[in-house]
């Protein structure tokens, strides 16, 4: 849960001043007022664009967010006349304005001379985000690895044009996150990005086991020596990451697949299924030290590679038509989990930023944001403000909208 108390007044933006405080805020004002005297000094003095403050930079980021809540197709949409216009905030801010900002826009103006990193222009604002994750919440023994839905809104895909959908789908990194399985906070993000098309690239990404593996290592580097149990999808499942992490007080419950997961080291007389039939709730096992590979049967073989329980403890799979059906506590346990893991993204994947800008450190840095503001939101939940005033997530965001234009008072009404 969190680390902190925060008062019965606390608005949507205390809570999402934890994770992007003012300090960071003014960083986005002194770059972004940087790179327009550079570029401006490079292509030619723009008149119409004066310094941005830290007021007018709050209020960008409310225009960005409000996005999330109406997912209309361009922020710009908020000044036309059209369906998803806003007339209550167009007013603080012009039109010409706002674009003069999204164009100069920056979280790190220039690379510096050490620099190689590809994310450099949003590493300084990842890194003050993760500390933010770490110091404002302690997660649950039980966490999850998985990728989040970003996934184009569904109306939008449901409108556009063909072409207007494989120009879109083209993104050039993977957001992969480490998350606390009882709550739904993300604990630690980690971006993979598509750097040309060598072996680190996304494509093979998607095919090579290593290169999860490498994933699942960079998420969990922090979590050592804390008995952690870690659940993993079938892409990060192998016996040789779990020994890895078993060393480092890290134990960890996987579903493997024969098709997308490294399976060297394992008997393959458990990956071939049995030509006997079996009925559900069936189960086999094998054992080396402390690791169990289970094959169980229900409607078809699943099989667990787990050293975080027990192979002999038992379980119980609760269906609405065929009722309960016997299987290791493995089982239950990494089905329990990755059920909460999808309520969480079907309630606040939504809620993702619409804006999909066409730089990839803006994309990443936009996601991040929509990754900060539901954590803000999930602490909100568990702190004593939401027993005053229990805004949904919908109205959540409308309120730090209001807060970040200046348009009320950061106090919760009654």
């Amino acid at each position: 849960g969190p680390t902190r108390k925060m008062p019965l007044t606390a608005s949507a933006m205390d809570f999402f001043q934890l994770f992007v405080p003012d300090n960071v805020l003014k960083n986005m004002v002194v770059q972004t007022n940087m790179y327009a005297k550079k570029y401006q000094e490079r292509f030619g003095s723009d008149d119409a664009w004066i310094d941005v403050t830290l007021t007018e930079m709050k209020a960008f980021l409310g225009y960005m967010i409000s996005t999330s809540i109406h997912h209309c197709e361009s922020v710009l949409s908020i000044w036309s006349s059209g369906f998803y216009s806003n007339k209550s905030i167009a007013l603080i801010m012009t039109q010409s304005r706002f674009e003069k900002i999204l164009k100069y826009f920056h979280v790190v103006a220039f690379r510096s001379s050490q620099t190689t990193h590809s994310l450099y222009k949003i590493q300084p604002f990842l890194d003050s985000l993760q500390n933010g994750f770490d110091s404002a919440f302690r997660p649950s023994q039980a966490q999850v690895l998985h990728e989040p839905l970003i996934d184009e809104d569904p109306v939008f895909i449901a409108t556009c044009t063909e072409r207007e959908l494989r120009k879109r789908k083209k993104r050039k990194f993977s957001l992969w996150v480490r998350q606390c399985s009882s709550t739904g906070f993300i604990c630690q993000i980690y971006v993979h990005l598509k750097e040309g098309s060598g072996a680190d690239g996304l494509d093979a990404l998607k095919n090579k086991p290593q290169l999860h593996s490498m994933v699942a290592k960079s998420l969990c580097q922090n979590a050592s020596g804390k008995n952690y149990i870690i659940f993993t999808g079938p892409s990060i499942t192998s016996l040789n990451l779990f020994e890895e992490f078993e060393k480092q007080e890290i134990y960890c419950c996987g579903l493997l697949s024969t098709r997308k997961s490294d399976c060297t080291g394992l008997p393959p007389s458990m990956l071939n299924n049995s030509e006997t039939p079996q009925s559900r709730g069936q189960y086999r096992i094998r054992m080396k030290g402390n690791m169990s590979l289970i094959c169980w049967y229900n409607k078809g073989h699943f099989r667990f590679l787990t050293n975080a329980y027990s192979p002999v403890q038992q379980g119980v799979i609760i269906k609405r038509k065929s009722g309960e059906i016997p299987c290791p506590l493995a089982v239950e346990a990494f089905a329990a989990h990755l059920s909460y893991i999808c309520k969480y993204d079907d309630k606040y994947s939504k809620y993702f930023i619409s804006h999909k800008p066409n730089k990839t450190w803006q994309q990443v840095f936009w996601f991040a944001i929509s990754i900060a503001i539901n954590n803000a939101y999930i602490l909100y939940k568990m702190s004593e403000a939401y027993h005053v005033t229990r805004y949904s997530r919908a109205q959540f965001g409308e309120r730090l909208v209001k807060e970040l234009l200046g348009l009320e008072d950061t106090s919760p009404s009654h």
